[in-house]
């Protein structure tokens, strides 16, 4: 029997390429909502980012976020999502 495939994603702040489950989705809803997808299966515009603060922190420098989800994030959706990345 063949073995299964394991999904693979580029964190938009760091560029590598990890597993599907090493990272968290970050989806803008059809409602303009950006929010941290944790199922993974969300429906909407998604980018994939490491599960660090580091790479967060990155991503809002650059802007790799706003560039993927094609939307501009306030400060305080950045803040939500570092504490749902934190597990906060």
């Amino acid at each position: 029997m063949a073995e299964k495939k394991t999904p693979m994603r580029m964190c938009v702040a760091c560029r590598e390429m990890k597993s599907k489950k090493e990272l968290i989705r970050i989806v803008r809803t059809p409602e303009n909502e950006i929010k941290a997808d944790l199922t993974g299966k969300a429906s909407g515009r998604g980018a994939y980012i490491c599960r660090s603060v580091q790479c967060l922190e990155k991503a809002k420098k650059i802007r790799a976020l706003e560039r993927a989800l094609d939307k501009k994030i306030d400060e305080e959706v950045f803040l939500r999502l570092q504490k749902e990345i934190c597990g906060e």
